[in-house]
C-alpha cells in the first residue's frame, strides 16, 4: 500500500502545496485526491476548508486474481469398434478438405471524423489571413498552400497544405499554436468585430482530439477502479477543454484545472458524492 498524509488548507491548492512542503516531494511525485471540497459559506458562516489525501512512495496496483480452472475428470467412452485403415485415411481427407482457417479479426480503429466546410471564402477578414500568413510563411521559407473556410459566423477555420507539414505542427502542436495566435492577433488589432481563428495541418486538429477523449476515458476508468485522482501532463486551454467536455457527463469522475500557464494541468479526481 502506498503511503499518504491528509491535509487541510483553504482551497484544494493550498492543501496540496501544504502537504508537498510536509513530504518534501515535487507534484509530479504524488497523486492527490479530494476529500472534501472548500466551502466558503454566507458571510463566514458555515464555512468549511479544503481537506485532500496526498499518495507518495512506489504505487502498487492490485495484481489481477489467478483463474482457477476446474479440473475436468475423464469421461467414460463407449468402446468403438476399430476401423480398417483405408476407411480412416478417407475420412481424414474428408475431414482436411471440411476445415478451413478461420481469418483473423480486424482491430476496430477510430476514423478521423472528416467534416464538410463547405466553399472557401474570400471576404475582408479572409484576405487578412491569407496576406498574413503568406509573408510569415514565406519568411519561414514553407511553401505552403492556404484555404480559408468559415464553418460559421465568427470563426474561421485555415487549413496549411503542403510538403514538410511536421515542421509548421512542431512538438504536440506548439508551432502551430503559435501561429494561430500570431494570426489571430494581427487580424483583430485592425478593429472591427472580433473573429476566432482555428489553424491545422493535415488533420492534425481531429486526430489530437480524438487521442486526448480517448485518454480521458481511459484515465477515467482507473480513477474509478483505484478511487484515486490523476493528474495529467501540462496543456494549452484547447486540450484541457477537450478532456473537461469529455469527461462531464462521466458518473463517478470530476475534473478541474490547477497551476499557471504554460504548466496548467487537469486533474482527474474520483467523485465521492456519486453513487
Amino acid at each position: 500500500m502506498r503511503e499518504f498524509i491528509d491535509v487541510t488548507g483553504k482551497t484544494e491548492d493550498e492543501a496540496v502545496s501544504k502537504a508537498l512542503a510536509q513530504l518534501g516531494l515535487d507534484r509530479d511525485d504524488v497523486s492527490v485526491e479530494i476529500l472534501e471540497r472548500a466551502k466558503s459559506g454566507f458571510l463566514g458562516i458555515g464555512s468549511s476548508p479544503a481537506r485532500v489525501r496526498v499518495y507518495h512512495g512506489p504505487e502498487e496496483e492490485p495484481a489481477p486474481n489467478a483463474e482457477v480452472k476446474p479440473e475436468v475428470k475423464p469421461e467414460s467412452r463407449p468402446e468403438v469398434k476399430q476401423q480398417p485403415r483405408r476407411e480412416k485415411a478417407r475420412e481424414k481427407k474428408t475431414e482436411r478438405r471440411e476445415e478451413k482457417p478461420t481469418p483473423p479479426k480486424e482491430e476496430s480503429r477510430p476514423v478521423p471524423v472528416v467534416r464538410d466546410l463547405g466553399e472557401e471564402v474570400d471576404d475582408e477578414k479572409a484576405q487578412s489571413i491569407r496576406k498574413f500568413l503568406t509573408g510569415l510563411l514565406e519568411n519561414m521559407e514553407c511553401s505552403t498552400e492556404i484555404r480559408i473556410y468559415q464553418p460559421e459566423k465568427g470563426r474561421y477555420k485555415v487549413i496549411l497544405e503542403g510538403k514538410h507539414m511536421g515542421a509548421l505542427i512542431g512538438r504536440r502542436g506548439e508551432t502551430l499554436d503559435a501561429i494561430q495566435q500570431l494570426t489571430s492577433y494581427s487580424v483583430n488589432r485592425t478593429g472591427g468585430s472580433r473573429i476566432r481563428v482555428q489553424l491545422d495541418a493535415e488533420g492534425y486538429r481531429e486526430k489530437r482530439e480524438q487521442s486526448l477523449q480517448h485518454l480521458a476515458k481511459k484515465v477515467a476508468g482507473k480513477v474509478v477502479k483505484y478511487r484515486r485522482s490523476v493528474t495529467l501532463e501540462p496543456m494549452n486551454a484547447y486540450e484541457r477543454h477537450v478532456i473537461h467536455t469529455a469527461l462531464q457527463d462521466v458518473p463517478g469522475v470530476t475534473t478541474y484545472s490547477t497551476g499557471t500557464e504554460p504548466n496548467r494541468r487537469v486533474i482527474v479526481a474520483y467523485d465521492r458524492t456519486a453513487r
